[in-house]
């Protein structure tokens, strides 16, 4: 599983021109769901991005996380992280899990976000989203499960 983070000012999701999440200072969460991910990926996952000290203190360090700040938390799924672009030009997405699998963990994933108390919203599973974000840094972190130690 995997997890693209990003530190925002505000932002939002919308699909047909109706925004379905918006958030002001947090984090959006990219979540990428791969073949043989299971629910032991996306707890790990959901603890590592609120947990993630991306947000600076009264000396400007890396200090705080969402859950000192009580940031929002957008979460969007999205299996293009899975890319293998190791051949040719276009982008092979085998190593992506089904897409019920991919539903069953990406919900589970957005459970246990929304479990720690912060406010979360979502887009809306395989559908074509427009996210607008205001990326604030620019901070952006990748987070994947199979690489934890």
């Amino acid at each position: 599983m995997k997890a693209l983070v990003q530190r925002v000012s505000r932002a939002s999701v919308s699909v047909n021109n109706n925004i379905l999440g918006k958030i002001g200072r947090g984090l959006v969460v990219f979540l990428g769901v791969a073949q043989g991910d299971s629910k032991e990926d996306a707890t790990y996952l959901a603890n590592k991005a609120v947990n993630l000290r991306i947000f600076a203190d009264e000396a400007s360090k890396f200090s705080l996380s969402s859950l000192d700040t009580r940031g929002d938390i957008l979460i969007v799924s999205q299996f293009t992280l899975l890319a293998d672009t190791h051949k040719g030009r276009r982008p092979d997405f085998t190593y992506a899990a089904p897409p019920d699998l991919a539903k069953e963990l990406y919900e589970f994933f957005v459970d246990q976000v929304r479990a720690t108390g912060l406010r979360v919203e979502t887009g809306l599973f395989q559908e074509h989203m427009l996210v607008e974000i205001y990326n604030d840094g620019p901070v952006t972190i990748s987070l994947e499960s199979k690489t934890r130690k």
